[in-house]
């Protein structure tokens, strides 16, 4: 699911319930999975990256490009070990392949160098408005994705029970 918070441009100011809404305006549930859902479930060793702005918009791309396709394992794989403390990869593919997101184009704009070493990537969602921001970290050789501070909302989703997170986001099935 692609709750993201976005920034309006004014610096350590951001739209909580509005984006939270709109995001959810967006997601759309199904019973049958689509194929691309299978081609999740292996894990994938990842290359050390090179650490500049440059490999960073190419990784933040395919990520996105993954997570719109519903390829939901290398996605799961560049998130940072605190984000992968709050769910499991199978469930976290599990839940997607249950409640897929409705397919939208994603189109990562810029990364430039954040607060306490973090990365900022701006991207905009097709149909979405506004810029999302999304937080990356280099570390031990690669960039990885923080969730809490890209999406603190969907914590919250991943901390509900299966059957809670699936009526939460109107997929009951």
């Amino acid at each position: 699911m692609r709750l993201r918070i976005t920034r309006n441009g004014e610096p350590r100011t951001w739209l909580r319930g509005a984006a939270a809404a709109a995001a959810a305006a967006l997601v759309s549930c199904s019973a049958a999975p689509s194929p691309a859902h299978h081609r999740s479930s292996s894990v994938q060793q990842l290359p050390s990256d090179p650490h500049s702005g440059t490999a960073l918009l190419k990784i933040a791309t395919v990520f996105n490009d993954d997570y719109d396709r519903g390829v939901y394992g290398p996605v799961y794989d560049r998130w940072d070990a605190r984000s992968k403390a709050l769910i499991s990869r199978a469930e976290y593919i599990r839940r997607h392949t249950e409640c897929p997101t409705s397919p939208s184009a994603t189109h990562v704009e810029s990364a430039s160098p954040g607060p306490h070493g973090a990365w900022l990537v701006s991207y905009v969602v097709s149909g979405a408005e506004g810029r999302l921001t999304d937080y990356w970290f280099y570390a031990d050789g690669r960039w990885v994705f923080d969730l809490p501070l890209s999406n603190p909302s969907s914590v919250a989703l991943y901390k509900l029970s299966g059957p809670r997170y699936l009526a939460a986001l109107g997929c009951n099935h």
